[in-house]
């Protein structure tokens, strides 16, 4: 059963139209890719999947439930959005605020449990960030203000996570360890992952699933390795992409 579906998704933001009769079926343990030109829709779409905003027709389902018959908190159990900034008007530590990624599956007034105090130390682990746990937000570059969202979206543990450029800010060390982390945890714990990239290469390395936004609604979705073609990437991005196979890894490269 697919974590996440579409059907007959209408998608418009101001005169873009980001994606007309969209249909998918994202099932457990698959990475997907969301890949267009700047100002085509990626994080407009992300936002609609996860409810944030009203598409113009269609339907977007959670575990083939409408998410439109969902309250907040049932959407928040299920599923994860990583934005790409992050504004802090009231700062709090590190720890704090990784700990807020348990909020959804606490009912009001409840304390924070020791399996949560657990998968919050785990996160922090995971994203090397115990060496700042008290440190407060504001006080984070760049980088690590993204390493400190992705471990309370780690804390939350939603089986769904939608992300949003997760790799910006990040050094290349960075990068790669986040997507080999989000990729095994897909794998291992059979979450469903959608995410936004610029670098074709990295796509090609960590994505199974496309989705292809080509402009005035034209999309393209199937699996990585048959549409990351020179043929798609001219289209999609309006300028030669030369594609190089090795034996590790295919290349991408401005041609």
């Amino acid at each position: 059963m697919s974590l996440i579906s579409t059907s007959q998704l209408n998608v418009i933001i101001g005169q873009t139209q980001v994606c007309k009769n969209l249909s998918l079926d994202c099932n457990p343990g698959e990475v997907w890719g969301i890949l267009g030109r700047n100002g085509k829709g990626k994080t407009t779409l992300l936002h609609t999947l996860a409810g944030l905003r009203a598409a113009q027709s269609g339907d977007v389902f959670l575990r083939q439930k409408n998410i439109k018959s969902l309250k907040r908190q049932q959407i928040a159990q299920q599923l994860g959005l990583l934005l790409q900034q992050h504004e802090d008007s009231f700062p709090s530590s590190v720890i704090d605020t990784v700990m807020s990624g348990r909020h959804p599956h606490m009912k009001q007034w409840q304390w924070e449990s020791a399996e949560d105090h657990q998968l919050v130390q785990t996160a922090l682990e995971a994203i090397q960030l115990t060496h700042l746990a008290q440190r407060l937000t504001n006080q984070l570059s760049g980088g690590e203000r993204q390493r400190v969202a992705m471990a309370t979206l780690l804390t939350q543990d939603p089986d769904i996570m939608l992300l949003d450029e997760p790799n910006s800010h990040l050094d290349l060390k960075y990068q790669i360890q986040l997507l080999d982390l989000l990729t095994n945890l897909a794998k291992e714990k059979q979450k469903t992952i959608l995410m936004t990239l610029h670098d074709l290469n990295l796509t090609a390395r960590y994505c199974d699933k496309l989705i292809m936004l080509m402009g005035d609604g034209e999309v393209l979705v199937g699996d990585a390795e048959s549409l990351l073609n020179e043929h798609n990437l001219l289209h999609l991005y309006d300028y030669p992409i030369a594609k190089i196979n090795s034996q590790e890894h295919t290349v991408f490269t401005a041609d």
